[in-house]
């Protein structure tokens, strides 16, 4: 049974921060790229961040580079999302994606979403 999984998403105020995982189960993440998309009400799916199998080279949007950080920890089978300087246009439904390499044509897997709500 293959399994990705987002948790740590909730309700937090404009300012504050947040932090995702993305775990998997029945498989391991060594050999994967990982991606983070977010999408909103009435929006489409966009392509926040995403590192490398090793953790070598990572990228970022430009509506998050510097708020945001992605990391992994293959030991534990998981990637994170570190989410500060939160904005309510933050508000979304986020997912993590498993990827051959860091192009959004190589994703192959989806988690179901963690949903993150910025508001005072």
């Amino acid at each position: 049974q293959v399994q990705l999984v987002e948790s740590g998403g909730g309700l937090v105020q404009p300012g504050g921060s947040l932090r995702l995982s993305c775990s998997a189960s029945g498989f391991t993440l060594d050999y994967y790229a990982i991606g983070w998309f977010r999408q909103a009400p009435g929006k489409e799916r966009e392509g926040i961040s995403c590192i490398s199998s090793s953790g070598g080279s990572t990228n970022y949007a430009d509506s998050v580079r510097g708020r945001f950080t992605i990391s992994r920890d293959n030991a534990k089978n998981t990637v994170y999302l570190q989410m500060n300087s939160l904005k309510s246009e933050d508000t979304a439904v986020y997912y993590c994606a498993l990827a051959t390499k860091c192009e959004r044509r190589a994703v192959e897997y989806w988690g179901k979403g963690t949903l993150v709500t910025v508001s005072s």
